[in-house]
């Protein structure tokens, strides 16, 4: 199969989730050019993440990589380009602003990861690539999305709150979108539990983040 297929596969589904989560914001859309920025930013956190994944496996026991230190890391990338490079923007200036730029910036980082999984598969065979591609698509690159919004939908929040009060918003967010990861990893490590994530979290993992989407509109539209 043509390279250039390949990547396109692995990209789409980081580009197709980025627009369902887009077209969610149906009140004030943000700009296209800095919701797009915000994704490549995403991916590129995959590097220093990637690192320190790295560094961290020679320090802590391997068993507390992905479903602790790995999350952490992860999470931690994704917010700091939400909070580095837009979150003081002008732009940023709805409760649903906070969602959308977490996910962007969580279906960017997944994104680039797709790209280096399904190119690592593909050294093996075909099969396993399209495979890999098909499985992530629909698990992976969603997941980085719903457990960002966890922190995503409290910085929103957050941006219009007394400040002590929106850093504690914050923190328990960041919290709960780590611990999420960390469930999500352990869960997809094994055939049983793996059949737990797909019946039981990612159906939990969808419906909260209707909810908090719908919160998040009715916060920055009251009549």
């Amino acid at each position: 199969m043509d390279p250039l297929i390949l990547l396109a596969l692995a990209v789409a589904p980081g580009v197709f989730w980025m627009f369902w989560f887009y077209l969610k914001d149906r009140y004030e859309p943000e700009p296209p050019t800095a919701v797009i920025r915000i994704f490549l930013l995403g991916a590129l956190a995959v590097i220093p993440a990637a690192f320190a994944e790295q560094l961290a496996a020679y320090v802590f026991p391997a068993i507390l990589i992905p479903v602790v230190i790995g999350p952490l890391i992860e999470e931690f990338a994704k917010y700091r380009v939400v909070r580095g490079y837009i979150y003081d923007d002008p732009e940023f200036d709805e409760p649903m602003d906070g969602i959308v730029y977490a996910v962007a910036a969580a279906l960017g980082f997944a994104t680039l990861e797709n790209i280096l999984y399904v190119g690592i598969a593909a050294f093996t065979s075909l099969p396993l690539a399209l495979g890999v591609s098909a499985i992530r698509a629909f698990l992976s690159v969603p997941g980085h999305a719903l457990i960002s919004l966890c922190w995503g939908a409290a910085l929103g929040r957050a941006r219009f709150m007394e400040p002590a009060q929106g850093r504690l918003l914050v923190v328990a967010g960041f919290a709960l979108a780590v611990a999420v990861h960390g469930a999500f990893n352990f869960l997809v490590m094994g055939t049983v539990t793996l059949v737990v994530l797909v019946v039981l979290l990612v159906p939990l993992a969808w419906i909260a983040a209707g909810k908090a989407i719908d919160s998040a509109l009715r916060a920055g539209h009251r009549p």
